[in-house]
């Protein structure tokens, strides 16, 4: 077997004590590494790094190893990838960096653990990251862990999204801090004052944000506590400012798309192209392109929402080509034993074999594979909403805009120039997905009228 360069073994050694705390695990690590650095000495594998963990795993797989082992393998040259990046540069490599259109499969990444078995886990983007669902861990009051536990409970039952556990879950454990672990069967509505009046009156939080705290507080009280919240009228409130969308020129979006490399600017020009939320962008699957007709179908939008959208003509063989790259990727997947895509819910138990069928296979898939340890299996993600955010916010520094941009930027630019284009707000709204016309009403502050682009500053009178 070829040995490993004693500089080298010495680092990998190092690198494994900071980054895995877990002891008992370091002796597999090394061994599988080991193995791997053999494998390159005896095949030569080609320099991209996700061919020669494919071509790893495939090897592993003849050699009728079973899937736990391939996960650890894995997990081993993925570490001694994240080593090389630690050498080359003092950080670890942003999640926005620009990859290969060809090198679509890469090293598996561990993954923060999943809120439960049915639901894949967020990506890590970096190691030293707090742990984002800290809100679901066990505290020092058992009775408050139990009123999130049945926070948890009511939401799944709801079907209300993650993010919405995730906001009432941090709000809760907010409100137990201000209250000193205060029994919850003790509470009552004087209490959820004095929080609202702190958070406005001494945090200074916006409108929004205390909404959103008032929300928490009222589905706890109802749905968990089954206590009287009260009506708290004069409760002070932040002002709500009206809020007018930012909007960039078609210009200013494609300065913006100039600097984004693959597959980021293809997600970019489909958020402007169709008004998409960032995560309907990015939980799309095959089946949701019907080229044939040219629509774009959008499941579960928010609010549980479905709409059809047109697919923007100008973008059809971009979009054509990353379905092949889907095709071409899912076909290595499937000749290395990958267990193919996350399912929804229980869509799993419904329909058994759909997570291998390229039907249901992600549009934008994730670099990485994600480990299923109970399963002993390795399944693909989508592309995850902070690698677009990161990728966006250096290419809109790069173009050298002066304002402020995110993804749901270029949903507000769809709208705002579909009503400078004179379409029919009730037909923006349809696109948008809008219960409510009032909400699409907004964009109409951000076209100028034709008497504030005549008026003149009295500086050039």
């Amino acid at each position: 077997m070829q040995k490993v360069p004693y500089d080298i073994w010495s680092q990998y050694d190092a690198f494994l004590k900071a980054k895995v705390k877990d002891i008992s695990r370091h002796e597999n690590l090394k061994k599988w590494f080991l193995y791997f650095w053999d494998f390159r000495a005896k095949y030569h594998p080609p320099d991209s790094r996700s061919e020669q963990v494919r071509l790893f795993i495939e090897k592993l797989q003849n050699k009728k190893q079973s899937e736990a082992h391939k996960i650890q393998a894995a997990r081993a040259v993925s570490l001694y990838f994240q080593m090389q990046d630690a050498k080359a540069r003092p950080f670890i490599t942003p999640p926005g960096a620009p990859f290969v259109k060809k090198a679509y499969s890469a090293p598996v990444q561990e993954q923060t653990a999943p809120l439960s078995a049915a639901e894949p886990a967020t990506p890590l983007r970096n190691e030293s990251r707090y742990n984002e669902w800290r809100c679901l861990e066990k505290s020092a009051s058992p009775a408050w862990d139990k009123v999130i536990s049945d926070l948890s409970d009511e939401i799944k039952t709801r079907h209300y999204s993650r993010k919405t556990l995730k906001a009432y879950g941090d709000w809760i454990r907010k409100f137990q801090g201000f209250l000193h672990d205060k029994p919850p069967e003790e509470l009552s509505d004087t209490d959820v004052k004095s929080y609202l009046t702190y958070l406005a009156v001494h945090c200074k939080v916006a409108a929004s944000t205390q909404n959103q705290a008032f929300n928490a507080l009222l589905f706890v009280y109802r749905h968990i506590l089954k206590k009287d919240f009260g009506d708290h009228k004069d409760i002070p409130r932040a002002k709500k400012s009206k809020y007018i969308p930012v909007v960039l020129s078609r210009r200013e979006i494609d300065s913006v798309l100039k600097h984004l490399s693959y597959p980021y600017d293809l997600v970019v020009k489909l958020l402007y192209g169709c008004g998409l939320r960032l995560f309907e962008c990015l939980k799309l699957r095959v089946q949701n392109f019907n080229f044939e007709e040219g629509m774009l179908s959008i499941q579960d939008g928010k609010g549980k929402k479905s709409r059809s959208l047109p697919i923007p003509q100008a973008i059809t063989h971009e979009l054509k080509e990353q379905l092949e790259t889907v095709r071409k990727l899912h076909d290595a997947d499937l000749k290395a034993g990958y267990s193919g895509a996350f399912m929804d819910g229980l869509l799993e138990k419904k329909y058994p074999k759909a997570a291998r069928e390229f039907i249901w296979q992600w549009f934008f898939p994730q670099q990485s594979l994600t480990p299923v340890p109970e399963k002993n299996e390795l399944r693909r993600y989508h592309l995850h909403e902070s690698h677009v955010q990161e990728a966006l916010k250096g290419a809109v520094g790069r173009a050298r805009l002066t304002k402020r941009v995110t993804a749901h930027t270029f949903r507000h630019s769809f709208a705002t120039h579909l009503l400078q284009a004179n379409y029919d707000i009730r037909t923006i709204q349809t696109l948008l997905g809008h219960s409510d016309v009032r909400t699409t009403m907004i964009y109409t502050h951000c076209v100028p009228s034709k008497t504030a682009k005549e008026a003149k500053s009295p500086l050039d009178f």
